[in-house]
C-alpha cells in the first residue's frame, strides 16, 4: 500500500488537537502507511502541552514503515509552540508544501492531506493552497478545481479566492468549460459513473436573463458546450433556492464564487466534509475548516472532517 502524507499545517491553530484526536481511532495497519511533514520539536511540544501520550519519532524517509507517529522534519524558530511567529511560520509552512510536492512527484503515496492553514502566511493576496499546488505542478490554464464533498453531495466554485468585486471579470466561458470538464473526468474515473452536475447563475433571479447578464453572455454558452460534449448538466439555477430541496436532485452543485456553494453547503452539513484538490499531478484533501484559533487547547475541535481526508485519500 502506498504511503499517505500529512502536512501537520499551522502551529496556531486546533491541528494538534484534530490530529492526535485522529490518530487514536486508527489501525496499526493505517499508522504505518502514514509520514507527518512537521517539525519535530514543535509537534513534541505541542502533545506535551495538551498532555497527548505519543510516541513521535524523528524519521529520514518513507521506507521506515512501523506505526510511530513518524515526523519528516521541516526547520522551524519557536519559543512558545502554540503562538509563532508569522514570519517564522509562514517559511515553515512554504517549506512544508515544498516538501510534501516533491514527494508527492515520486509517485510513491497516495496523496497529500494538509492540515488547516492562515492563507496569509502563503505571502500572496487571493492565493490558498489550491493555488500554491496547482503553480508548483505548473497548472497555467486555471484548470485545478474546488471540490468540497461528503457522501451526499459536492460543491465547487469557479472562482475561489478572490474578492467578490472581481468575481465578473474573471468568469468566462472557456473557464467555467474547463472546470467542469475537470469534475466530470474525475467522477468518471473514480465512480466509472457520469456525475449529474447542477451549475448556478450569478445574479439574483439570474439577473432576470438580461440580454448582457453573465447568466446570457457567459454561463449558458458553457453549459451548451458542455452538453455537446456529452456532460450531465442542468442550469443555471437560481442560487437562493437551490440548497432548500432541489440539490439533492444532483451529485455536484457549481457555483460562480466561493461563498454562493460553501456558505449553504456548511450549513446543510457542517463538518461532514473534506477539500480535495482536482487537476493537479496527485491528490490533495484537507479538513473544510479553519484553524480555529479561539479553540486552541479547550478540548473542544472537532475532528471529523480531518478522520474524513484519512478514510477518503486511504484507498487511492
Amino acid at each position: 500500500m502506498k504511503k499517505i502524507l500529512i502536512i501537520t499545517g499551522d502551529p496556531n491553530s486546533i491541528n494538534s488537537e484534530i490530529i492526535f484526536k485522529t490518530w487514536k481511532k486508527m489501525e496499526k495497519s493505517l499508522r504505518k502507511r502514514i509520514f507527518f511533514i512537521s517539525n519535530f520539536e514543535l509537534i513534541k511540544k505541542q502533545f506535551e502541552i495538551l498532555k497527548y501520550k505519543v510516541n513521535v519519532k524523528k524519521v529520514y524517509s518513507l521506507e521506515d514503515v512501523d506505526d510511530k507517529f513518524k515526523i519528516l522534519n521541516v526547520n522551524l524558530k519557536f519559543n512558545n509552540p502554540f503562538n509563532v511567529l508569522t514570519k517564522n511560520s509562514s517559511k515553515y509552512l512554504l517549506d512544508s508544501f515544498d516538501l510534501a510536492h516533491k514527494i508527492a512527484l515520486s509517485n510513491k503515496i497516495s496523496g497529500i492531506i494538509n492540515c488547516p492553514i492562515d492563507k496569509k502566511l502563503l505571502n500572496k493576496k487571493n492565493y490558498g493552497v489550491t493555488e500554491l499546488l496547482a503553480s508548483k505542478c505548473k497548472i497555467n490554464d486555471n484548470s485545478e478545481v474546488m471540490l468540497i464533498r461528503n457522501k451526499k453531495l459536492s460543491v465547487s466554485p469557479i472562482t475561489t479566492h478572490i474578492d467578490i468585486k472581481n468575481v465578473s471579470r474573471n468568469l468566462n466561458t472557456n473557464l467555467i468549460v474547463k472546470k467542469v470538464q475537470t469534475i466530470h473526468s474525475w467522477y468518471l474515473k473514480k465512480n466509472k459513473k457520469k456525475v449529474k452536475i447542477a451549475i448556478l447563475g450569478l445574479n439574483p433571479h439570474n439577473g432576470e436573463f438580461k440580454n448582457k447578464s453573465e447568466e446570457n453572455q457567459t454561463i449558458l454558452p458553457a453549459i451548451l458546450k458542455l452538453k455537446k460534449n456529452g456532460i450531465k448538466i442542468k442550469g443555471p439555477f437560481v442560487a437562493d433556492t437551490i440548497f432548500i430541496r432541489d440539490f439533492k436532485n444532483f451529485d455536484v452543485i457549481v457555483g460562480m464564487y466561493h461563498d454562493q456553494v460553501l456558505a449553504p453547503f456548511k450549513s446543510i452539513f457542517k463538518f461532514d466534509a473534506i477539500n480535495i484538490t482536482l487537476g493537479l499531478k496527485y491528490i490533495r484533501v484537507s479538513p473544510d475548516h479553519g484553524v480555529a484559533i479561539d479553540l486552541v487547547k479547550k478540548d473542544k475541535a472537532n475532528s471529523k472532517s480531518f478522520y474524513e481526508c484519512i478514510n477518503f485519500i486511504k484507498n487511492f
